[in-house]
């Protein structure tokens, strides 16, 4: 299983997905309102380290990570 945690604003529990690389995780994603539109904005990063392909590959116990981009001073 694959652990999504979404932070910030992102009003969502962590869930556990099954998926083989972020392709799947995103298409799974689209399918929920709440998420769907933040998956454009968001930074994903796998295991804590910041990715830009949705061709990662993941094993079984990676997390992926949704960080929306915030502004501060």
């Amino acid at each position: 299983m694959i652990k999504v945690e979404f932070l910030g604003p992102i009003s969502k529990p962590t869930m556990e997905l099954e998926a083989s690389n972020l392709k799947d995780i995103s298409e799974i994603l689209k399918q929920d309102d709440e998420v769907k539109e933040w998956l454009e904005t968001c930074a994903v990063a796998v295991n804590d380290t910041l990715v830009s392909s949705l061709d990662v590959k993941l094993q079984n116990g990676d997390k992926v990570s949704l960080l929306p981009p915030v502004c501060g001073g």
